[in-house]
């Protein structure tokens, strides 16, 4: 397929025909925009006002080539290296999960439960951090707690150590697995969170190509005969680790609100919340340690 010329608005079209089988204009328009502000750095201002603008051969390539990269459903966030979550900039790649808004929704849960706190300095831990979107936020957002967290992926954890440097926070990561609780600093935390995986490899056939084919399976997939797995391990974690009072924070699969909510009640949790995401689904569930 060949592009009519080398001004903006030629561009837009050639990503509009190479990309109409797999998105929306509108998502269409969305990924080229982002393709320009990469390459170019214009702002989506700009890419709407200047679409007679000409494109240099060099940075027509660059934005050709993430086109090829699309049409393959790879997500536009791991072609730029770059995603947005509460309002900080994130490097992601492979090795992490793309952040999600409804992530964004926990971290705005545990950021006004700690606003209502008498005291600021608490020990709060990230299990399973990726990008490590989540505690970078809460330290950005509240800098006197002392902001913990974990992951098994070596690869994982330098992304998120970049990200906590790159946003000026300070973040203690340890590489640790939650299933054995080993290496998980001695400390009696006031918050644990966790977006752990919770999704049923079963459920795997229901599931887009671009996060199917690209996001890694590791922070995704649990087996279909234990999906509780992980809530279980940090429910029990978080009952020998955690003050009286503490709060336990989970982002859940939205078929799981009951089965999770009973792991944490036998458990003796208190306080149980389950709250609706932006789309209406079960996502946040959270308790209070007795």
């Amino acid at each position: 397929m060949k592009i009519a010329g080398n001004k903006i608005s030629d561009m837009l079209s050639f990503y509009r025909e190479h990309l109409k089988s797999i998105y929306s204009v509108d998502e269409i328009d969305e990924l080229t925009s982002i393709a320009f502000e990469h390459v170019m750095g214009i702002s989506k201002t700009d890419f709407r006002n200047k679409q007679d603008e000409r494109i240099n051969q060099s940075e027509l390539v660059l934005i050709y080539d993430i086109a090829k990269e699309l049409a393959t459903h790879k997500p536009i966030q791991y072609i730029t290296k770059t995603a947005w979550f509460y309002g900080l900039k994130f490097h992601v790649n492979e090795h992490v999960l793309i952040p999600r808004p409804e992530t964004e929704e926990l971290v705005k849960l545990v950021l006004d439960e700690y606003k209502k706190e008498k005291q600021m300095n608490l020990h709060m831990l990230d299990i399973g951090t990726g990008s490590g979107c989540i505690p970078v936020c809460i330290e950005k957002e509240a800098p006197e707690a002392l902001v913990h967290a974990v992951d098994i992926s070596p690869e994982a954890l330098q992304v998120a150590i970049r990200n906590a440097a790159d946003n000026n926070t300070e973040v203690h990561f340890v590489k640790a697995d939650i299933l054995t609780a080993q290496n998980i600093d001695k400390i009696t935390f006031d918050y644990i969170i966790s977006n752990p995986p919770y999704i049923a490899k079963s459920e795997s056939t229901q599931m887009e190509k671009n996060v199917l084919d690209f996001e890694p399976h590791l922070a995704l997939f649990v087996e279909d005969n234990d999906p509780l797995l992980f809530y279980k391990k940090i429910t029990d974690f978080a009952k020998e680790n955690m003050n009286a009072g503490g709060k336990l924070f989970f982002e859940i699969n939205q078929r799981m609100a009951k089965e999770v909510t009973d792991v944490v009640a036998e458990k003796g949790f208190k306080n149980i919340i389950v709250q609706k995401d932006i789309n209406g689904n079960d996502r946040i569930l959270w308790c209070i340690k007795a």
